[in-house]
C-alpha cells in the first residue's frame, strides 16, 4: 500500500508541469495583426512602426501604391494610397489601425 501511494504521488508530481503549460497564450492587444480599416480618425500615441513596417501594414489592409508616408506630431503615419481605383489619404496609428478619415 505504501509503495502504490508513493508511485501515485510521484506520477502526480511528474505530470503537474505538463498541466501548467496548457494555458492558452495571451494576445498582445497593443498591436493589431488583423490589418483592420477604421474610417474614423487614427489615435495619437507613441508609434514604434518604422516607415517600411507602416507601408507593409497599410498594404496588407488592402491598399496599393502606398506613398508619401510621414509620421506626424501625434505619432500617426500619414500618406496616400489607392483603394478600389481611388486615391485616398491613409493613416496608421500606434495600435495598427489603418484609417482613411481625417
Amino acid at each position: 500500500m505504501r509503495i502504490s501511494t508513493t508511485i501515485l504521488l510521484g506520477a502526480a508530481l511528474l505530470a503537474s508541469p505538463a498541466l501548467a503549460q496548457t494555458a492558452p497564450a495571451k494576445n498582445n492587444a497593443a498591436i493589431k495583426t488583423a490589418h483592420t480599416v477604421d474610417d474614423g480618425q487614427a489615435r495619437r500615441g507613441a508609434n514604434s512602426f518604422t516607415q517600411a513596417q507602416a507601408r507593409e501594414h497599410i498594404a496588407k489592409s488592402g491598399f496599393t501604391n502606398v506613398s508619401g508616408l510621414t509620421k506626424d506630431k501625434q505619432g500617426v503615419w500619414r500618406g496616400t494610397a489607392m483603394k478600389d481605383g481611388h486615391k485616398v489619404h491613409v493613416g496608421l496609428d500606434f495600435k495598427g489601425n489603418v484609417s482613411t478619415g481625417g
